[in-house]
């Protein structure tokens, strides 16, 4: 396919949206940080209606979600082919909160493996308040 080539954004439902990022385990966080807007890479779990992430106590992602439930935040995440720009991406827009019940969070302990070894953990949920995924695809010429 070459660059020239027309595509088009095809809108995902709500359902096919949330399995596509089922599907791959790597996105990024965006949350306020110091009043400013700020991204993070992280690994995710989708469950039914949320997005799971590990994060560290002290880092600025748990600093933003904090012990108040409901912190507005995004996420996104997406496979897109770097040759023929084709792919899709999700954006979830929710409030995130510290999940605290022991089994939850040793379960998600267990599922998602950090990336680094260091420090004290914590579970976070973004409930997909908002969904909008969308599929590039090439147009017929």
């Amino acid at each position: 396919m070459s660059m020239t080539a027309l595509r088009r954004l095809e809108a995902l439902p709500r359902a096919e949206s949330l399995r596509l990022l089922s599907s791959v385990s790597l996105g990024r966080l965006v949350f306020t940080h110091l009043a400013l807007p700020a991204i993070r890479p992280v690994n995710h779990a989708v469950a039914g209606e949320q997005v799971i992430i590990r994060t560290y106590l002290g880092t600025a992602i748990s600093a933003a979600v904090g012990d108040r439930s409901g912190t507005v935040v995004a996420y996104e995440a997406d496979l897109i082919d770097p040759d023929t720009h084709l792919g899709w991406s999700v954006i979830i827009v929710g409030r995130a909160s510290r999940l605290t019940d022991r089994a939850e969070v040793a379960r998600y302990r267990d599922l998602l493996r950090p990336w680094v070894m260091d420090g004290v953990d914590d579970i976070i949920a973004i409930q997909a308040d908002m969904v909008d995924g969308f599929r590039l695809i090439e147009t017929p010429a």
